[in-house]
């Protein structure tokens, strides 16, 4: 289990981010603190292994709590201002959600913890063979040893799924569902349309309601996932 601290000035945020917790299988509430101050003095005498913490708080604001903490645990920050990602990001924050986020989004969050402290998730049986930088996936008669950061994004196609990739022009065809998918996949990865998945690092523009992975590749958002990509768009966008 991973323990975690939920940190919020804001009563009915830190309930929010409690249940989150609550229902996440592999995480654990240690403690709930009001404060970066109340959260600081429970660190003097506990320690907890992930904290979730708001930036805008009076007295001591989340940032400069965590830069405080001479060995602080991995930190996911969580305001309603998306001016501060960047700066979230500097001191080696986990991840940073933009309020107000869902579920979908503490989950996201919650996979990146559990990959800092256990590495990424062994595959079952029922998953393709994987190491933490490969997959494998069976292709015909054949079972191919594809590397992750080389995918550029998945398409669905009936019962079938197109992986595309940056080393080679045509795609590897598996006979896998998109869930299956996506619950294998890491948090670079994301579901923008019921036939897409992509890797965000592999993003070149967005206009509008489209995605372009390079200029001959548009793909489009759909209405279900428009604001989970908007969401991780705003924490990122610098300027205006």
């Amino acid at each position: 289990m991973i323990r975690c601290m939920a940190i919020d000035d804001e009563p009915l945020a830190l309930q929010q981010i409690v249940a989150y917790i609550g229902k996440v299988p592999y995480l654990e509430v240690a403690a709930q603190c009001q404060s970066a101050l109340e959260a600081r003095a429970f660190l003097e005498h506990d320690t907890v292994d992930a904290i979730f913490c708001d930036i805008n708080m009076p007295d001591l604001n989340g940032m400069d709590f965590v830069k405080s903490l001479a060995a602080p645990p991995l930190v996911v920050f969580t305001t309603a201002y998306s001016e501060y990602a960047v700066e979230g990001f500097r001191v080696n924050a986990v991840d940073y959600l933009l309020k107000p986020f869902g579920m979908q989004d503490f989950l996201r969050a919650a996979q990146r913890l559990k990959e800092r402290l256990e590495g990424p998730q062994r595959p079952s049986e029922d998953t393709p063979a994987a190491t933490a930088e490969t997959i494998f996936l069976k292709s015909d008669s054949r079972i191919l040893k594809v590397c992750i950061a080389d995918i550029r994004y998945v398409e669905a196609m009936s019962e079938y799924l197109k992986v595309w990739l940056d080393s080679q022009p045509k795609p590897v065809i598996t006979l896998l569902s998109m869930k299956k998918m996506e619950e294998y996949l890491p948090s670079e990865f994301m579901r923008i349309h019921r036939s897409y998945i992509i890797n965000l690092t592999k993003i070149q523009e967005v206009n509008k309601n489209r995605v372009f992975m390079d200029a001959e590749t548009a793909l489009p958002i759909g209405d279900l996932y428009k604001e989970s990509f908007q969401k991780y768009l705003d924490s990122r966008i610098l300027g205006k």
